[in-house]
């Protein structure tokens, strides 16, 4: 039985490059897959952009009223008729980002459409609050794996802190995406605390 894999980390845990390596995986081995992200992950517009510096569009993305297995049951079918295969592997990048009825719609494909799905995304916003996709995924995901990286200060980094500037932020919308103005920095529990004045969400 294909499963719902989810695989998180904080900011900076290699989660879009590791995703970018299993699509070329699958690919060097001749078999198709189908790359999506959520229509509000604005950066990198339509692609998928690691800070490595890879950089891949992707073949589909999610409005958050979009019914996912219907699109994915759309983009199958071309697939085949253009190709005469059909589809290994659903890879979703910025997961985090769904609604979780879109969560439950990556496990009916897997479940009811044989695709395995690969999910990568983070667990909590910068308050420490779990996005709702992703605390539907570390429901109902098949396996859970754990991307890793490290703070400024070499322990392992658990949280996703926020800043505007050179200054750190604990309020706000909950989704805003890195660039210009608002980035990130992925700190362990004692430097986040230390950041916050000891305050969680």
């Amino acid at each position: 039985m294909a499963k719902l894999y989810f695989r998180y980390g904080a900011m900076n845990s290699g989660k879009s490059t590791a995703l970018l390596q299993a699509a070329y995986n699958y690919e060097e081995r001749g078999q198709r897959v189908l790359l999506a992200k959520p229509r509000v992950d604005t950066k990198g517009d339509d692609a998928i952009v690691s800070r490595l510096g890879v950089t891949r569009p992707v073949d589909v993305t999610f409005a958050p009223d979009d019914d996912v297995r219907e699109v994915f049951c759309r983009s199958r079918e071309r697939v085949r008729a253009e190709t005469g295969t059909d589809l290994s592997c659903l890879l979703v990048d910025e997961v985090q980002f769904l609604t979780p009825v879109q969560v439950d719609d990556l496990l009916r494909i897997a479940v009811l459409e044989g695709v395995p799905v690969l999910a990568y995304g983070i667990r909590t916003d910068f308050r420490t609050i779990a996005f709702p996709g992703s605390r539907r995924l570390l429901e109902v995901a098949h396996s859970l794996e754990e991307l890793k990286t490290i703070c400024r200060c070499g322990r392992k980094a658990v949280f996703n802190a926020r800043k505007v500037g050179d200054r750190f932020v604990f309020d706000g919308d909950q989704v805003a995406i890195d660039g210009r103005e608002v980035t990130y920095e992925s700190l362990c529990g004692a430097c986040y605390l230390a950041e916050s004045d000891g305050r969680l969400a």
